[in-house]
């Protein structure tokens, strides 16, 4: 068997970390960066420390409009396949990467196997929504990580090549966060930043939909970190640092951290050892929820409504008002946790294995 794996955005490094452990005795696996992100510390450096097979081909895409950077993506990962002519592709969550190699597939009929399929926001304003809706409604693999995602595949007449794998985010974050922690250079973050563990709170801030309301959106948000009473690290998007550093010296902001973003070895520590984490991100509330770490999403819906239960996660909306009310007077409910939704942790080897009893 012979897959070709289309990755471009952190995230799908960190989950093609474990997928692609997993596939290696069972199969050739040719990876394909588009480069949607290129930044060294968005993309090389977890290519290095996650020990992920270099890709066989960096497409050098970069960023761009979505109309422009789907389009790119879908020529040059058309050539790759007609190259390579693999048995399967294999794509990963809501990103242009993901449905630019899901479409380009369909079209020369090579099987699709969507990870993380069937998650759903019903905000069709988000570019991530269509890119999963579209992904999931061409793929013959559908690897759902929790039973909410299967159901939502199902409202929508998918039932055939479904599965409930169970998240390999949670893979990952089991068998990371362990080389973290046994790490001294990562262990160093917490003495570089000049913050103890439990002490200040975790936020990211990157989508669209956040950052388009400019400069006067960002410091609403910011106005409700200053008064928090812990400090705020921030690891900035390349994207969203300008507008950042713009409303940090308009208005003298003194209790947020600026940084670069850093390495997931990294991100797992500080996520870790947050008090809270307050992020527009999919990815980080579930990884904050799997570390039961306290989040606050910066948005008005997620596709992760497992982990709403018991005040764990709690959306907030983008006013200083309501993200300071909620980070400071939400209160978790420990007996929310009984039961894991995401799987046992092997969701990776089940993949493996299910595309590889296929051939």
């Amino acid at each position: 068997m012979k897959i070709v794996t289309v990755v471009g955005a952190r995230p799908q490094f960190i989950k093609a970390s474990v997928v692609s452990a997993a596939l290696k005795p069972l199969c050739t696996e040719v990876i394909v960066h588009t480069g949607q992100h290129y930044d060294h510390n968005m993309s090389d450096v977890f290519f290095e420390e996650l020990s992920i097979p270099k890709p066989s081909y960096n497409l050098g895409v970069g960023s761009g409009s979505h109309g422009h950077q789907t389009g790119e993506m879908l020529m040059k990962i058309e050539d790759v396949l007609l190259e390579e002519k693999p048995d399967v592709m294999l794509v990963y969550g809501d990103t242009n990467s993901t449905l630019a190699g899901a479409l380009a597939a369909s079209k020369l009929h090579i099987q699709v196997a969507h990870i993380e399929a069937g998650l759903r926001s019903y905000n069709m304003r988000m570019p991530e929504e269509q890119n999963r809706v579209l992904t999931d409604h061409i793929s013959k693999w559908l690897f759902c990580p929790t039973a909410t995602a299967k159901d939502n595949l199902k409202k929508e007449g998918i039932i055939d090549g479904v599965s409930i794998s169970g998240d390999v985010m949670l893979d990952s974050v089991l068998h990371f966060l362990k080389v973290a922690q046994n790490n001294p250079q990562k262990t160093a973050i917490f003495e570089q930043l000049k913050i103890r563990p439990k002490n200040y709170r975790l936020a990211t801030i990157h989508r669209a939909e956040t950052t388009d309301g400019g400069l006067d959106a960002i410091i609403r948000i910011f106005k409700a970190f200053e008064k928090l009473p812990q400090l705020v690290v921030l690891p900035i998007h390349p994207r969203t640092r300008p507008l950042a550093e713009e409303a940090i010296k308009k208005c003298g902001f003194k209790n947020i951290k600026l940084i670069d973003p850093v390495g997931y070895l990294e991100m797992l520590l500080l996520t870790s050892n947050a008090c809270q984490v307050l992020t527009d991100s999919g990815g980080l509330q579930k990884e904050a929820w799997f570390m039961k770490v306290p989040c606050i999403t910066l948005r008005k819906e997620t596709e992760w409504v497992e982990t709403l239960e018991g005040n764990w996660n709690v959306l907030a909306k983008l006013t200083t008002e309501d993200i300071f009310t909620k980070s400071m007077h939400t209160i978790v409910d420990e007996s929310a946790r009984k039961k894991m939704p995401f799987g046992d942790g092997k969701a990776s080897e089940k993949i493996a294995s299910a595309l590889a009893r296929e051939f």
